[in-house]
């Protein structure tokens, strides 16, 4: 028997180096194949996404418009206008008092052509939950057309009754202006004014009295601006 060994063929050998490199390529190859797919996917979701927006925001923008326009004729009924209520506004800076930092869009309204009132989207700080949101309608005479709580976070059961769906306690201030009642008498009827509380919560209703006196207050001292700049149908400010 001879002692020498029979070489070992190097073919396996040989594969078995290769085989790292090419699982590497193949790998790499894989993951670019990949990327450029999710890419291609990313940009096709991308197209559709903006092709729904193109087709559908104009009837989210029509249904929000006419959201918007039934919130304002709950305030100025629509046969007491004529005008394009949606589209005769005008930017204003209402005190701090009034409303939060920044431009404030008043709606103006019109009959013949005629200046009739304007709504003010007015915003209270002291509420018991928080600021209130409001639109306070007023004749160009200085009497309160309506008043509408718009956003809140008072308590539901008891401040939420500001809320025309919840009670009538909003329309109170219907007709009212400043004088009528005395400035002594803008305040709940706890605090000896002219106007009901809800039960179960006073700071609300104190707060929406005093938001709405002080609207009325702007519009006598803003009435020029307001008010001249619709003189003429389709005037700006």
């Amino acid at each position: 028997m001879s002692d020498e060994k029979t070489p070992v063929s190097g073919g396996s050998d040989e594969g078995a180096v290769d085989s790292g490199p090419r699982t590497a390529h193949t790998l790499r190859a894989g993951a670019w194949y990949a990327s450029r797919s999710l890419l291609a996917f990313s940009a096709v979701a991308v197209a559709l996404l903006a092709a729904v927006y193109q087709v559908a925001q104009p009837r989210i923008e029509a249904a929000e418009a006419a959201q918007q326009l039934r919130v304002l004729q709950q305030i100025l009924p629509a046969d007491s206008f004529d005008n394009a209520l949606l589209d005769d506004t005008i930017e204003v800076e209402l005190p701090l008092t009034l409303s939060r930092p920044g431009a404030d869009t008043v709606w103006r309204a019109r009959r013949g052509g005629r200046p009739v009132a304007v709504i003010l989207p007015v915003t209270t700080r002291d509420g018991y939950s928080g600021d209130i949101d409001l639109l306070v309608g007023i004749h160009r005479d200085g009497r309160v057309a309506a008043v509408r709580v718009v956003a809140h976070r008072e308590t539901p059961g008891l401040g939420d009754a500001i809320e025309i769906a919840r009670s009538t306690w909003i329309e109170q201030f219907n007709g009212r202006a400043l004088g009528d009642p005395p400035d002594t008498q803008w305040r709940v009827r706890k605090d000896g004014g002219a106007f009901d509380q809800l039960t179960g919560a006073t700071i609300t209703p104190r707060a929406v009295v005093a938001a709405v006196r002080e609207a009325l207050a702007y519009h006598a001292q803003a009435h020029e601006r307001l008010y001249t700049a619709i003189d003429t149908p389709g005037g700006g400010a």
